[in-house]
């Protein structure tokens, strides 16, 4: 899922970020056995705070899908850290499952949640 123009959005907060995820998550894709666990590791912080901007960002423009959107925040976290602690005891499998089906959950988040906190951020 390399990084396109098909993934912007008009705000270059949430822009830089996802172009950020995008390039973790097909390095991911991409990475043997060695790389994965870091790689996995990055892309979960990085998720961490991607979530937390976009969390400012919802309450910056009073964001009416505010609830809907923290609770799929939170939902890909708790996946992320149960994955996580599996790859931490070197058992890559399920958690390689998980990142290939990253590129069809961004791409429905980004068209979805997403663009409608952009909308609300241009209104603004």
């Amino acid at each position: 899922m390399p990084w396109g123009e098909r993934y912007a959005l008009g705000v270059a907060e949430m822009d830089a970020t996802h172009r950020e995820f995008v390039e973790l998550a097909d390095a991911l894709l991409l990475a043997g056995d060695d790389e994965f666990p870091a790689l996995f590791a990055q892309l979960a912080e990085h998720t961490r705070r991607h979530f937390e901007d976009e969390g400012r960002l919802m309450k910056s423009c009073r964001f009416p899908a505010i609830g809907e959107h923290h609770s799929e925040h939170l939902r890909v976290l708790g996946e992320l850290a149960h994955f996580g602690r599996g790859v931490a005891a070197g058992r890559l499998g399920l958690a390689r499952k998980y990142v290939m089906g990253l590129p069809d959950w961004f791409a429905t988040h980004l068209a979805t949640m997403d663009a409608a906190l952009a909308g609300c951020l241009k209104r603004g």
